[in-house]
C-alpha cells in the first residue's frame, strides 16, 4: 500500500470517528493535490467547527512542509474554522493538536510521538 492509499485510509478512519460522535464531516476531494484544497476533513456540529489536516506515520516522528501548514492555516482562517492537526502513529492511535505545537525543523515542521503524547489530546478530549 502506497503513501496515498495509507493517507486515504487514515482520513476515512477519522471521518468515521466524527460520524460516530454525531458530527457532520466531509473529506475534501483532492486535498493536497489541487490548489485551494489545503485540508483533508472539515467537521462540525453546533458551536464547533474544525478544519483538519490528517497525517499518519509508522515512525516516531512526522515531518510536514512549512508551505503545507501555512496554506492549511490560511484555508482554515478563510472559512472561520479551528485548525487541527490529526496524527495517527501506528500502534499508538490518534492525537489531535493545534499547528502551533509543530516544531520548526529547518525546511519542515515536525512532531515526535513523545511531543504528540504531551501536547496532543485524544478524540474524546479534543472534540467532545
Amino acid at each position: 500500500m502506497g503513501n496515498k492509499e495509507k493517507g486515504s485510509k487514515a482520513e476515512r478512519e477519522l471521518y468515521q470517528m466524527f460520524v460516530e460522535n454525531s458530527y457532520r464531516a466531509v473529506r475534501v476531494a483532492g486535498s493536497g493535490m489541487m490548489e485551494n484544497t489545503a485540508a483533508d476533513i472539515i467537521a462540525g456540529k453546533k458551536g464547533k467547527k474544525f478544519c483538519i489536516e490528517v497525517k499518519s506515520s509508522k515512525k516516531p516522528i512526522k515531518y510536514i512542509t512549512k508551505k503545507q501548514i501555512e496554506e492549511f492555516i490560511i484555508f482554515s482562517d478563510i472559512f472561520g474554522l479551528k485548525p487541527v492537526i490529526a496524527l495517527r502513529f501506528n500502534r499508538y492511535g490518534w492525537f489531535f493538536l493545534h499547528p502551533k505545537y509543530l516544531k520548526d525543523s529547518g525546511k519542515t515542521l515536525s512532531i515526535t510521538l513523545e511531543q504528540a503524547r504531551k501536547k496532543g489530546k485524544r478524540f474524546s478530549q479534543f472534540f467532545c
